[in-house]
């Protein structure tokens, strides 16, 4: 489901989370895949969440179905660093347009855990999958995201391209696709 998800949302939200491992490892069990998916919340939200992982072929499956509302998607294996996270309703509507190459939904914000931290990531091109000279690629310890906003609300925090990520900041500025990170550590 996350194609790059996001560090930042999953910064981009957003990076791939894949059920299978890279080729030379073992695939994790359900059970490992639902217990990374765990860790992108609270145990409060995450532990009734639905969890579902990416296979090979890039459908989606559901580990379990939750009640709650949340959903989680585990750590992608072959990405640098840990980046399980929860999304609300309308997060995963903005996470499902960001993925698309859609406009994301208007006049829904919604909310995102990456507690565990993201991986790297583009500050500035929802799409970049490598660094490059140009693309501002950071570094996002444990964060939550809001999504969704409309621009007064992204007004109020910086846009650098090259953020202090110890502080709120607004993923992706300029683009349908802005966020605003906020690190909880």
């Amino acid at each position: 489901m996350r194609k790059i998800l996001v560090t930042g949302l999953f910064s981009a939200l957003l990076v791939t989370t894949a059920s299978a491992a890279t080729p030379k490892t073992k695939a994790p069990s359900d059970a490992q895949l639902i217990a990374s998916a765990e860790k992108a919340a609270p145990a409060s939200v995450s532990k009734h969440a639905t969890i579902i992982a990416m296979n090979a072929d890039n459908s989606m499956r559901t580990l379990r179905q939750g009640t709650n509302g949340w959903t989680c998607m585990p750590d992608n294996p072959a990405t640098p660093g840990p980046d399980p996270m929860c999304f609300d309703a309308n997060a995963m509507e903005w996470a499902k347009a960001w993925m698309g190459h859609q406009p994301p939904p208007s006049g829904k914000v919604g909310f995102m855990y990456m507690l565990a931290g993201g991986t790297d990531a583009s500050n500035t091109d929802p799409y970049a999958t490598a660094p490059s000279a140009t693309n501002h690629w950071i570094k996002t310890g444990p964060h939550v995201m809001v999504v969704g906003g409309d621009d007064a609300f992204y007004a109020s925090y910086p846009k650098n391209a090259d953020p202090d990520t110890s502080v709120p900041y607004v993923m992706w500025a300029g683009t349908p696709y802005q966020h605003l990170m906020a690190p909880v550590k």
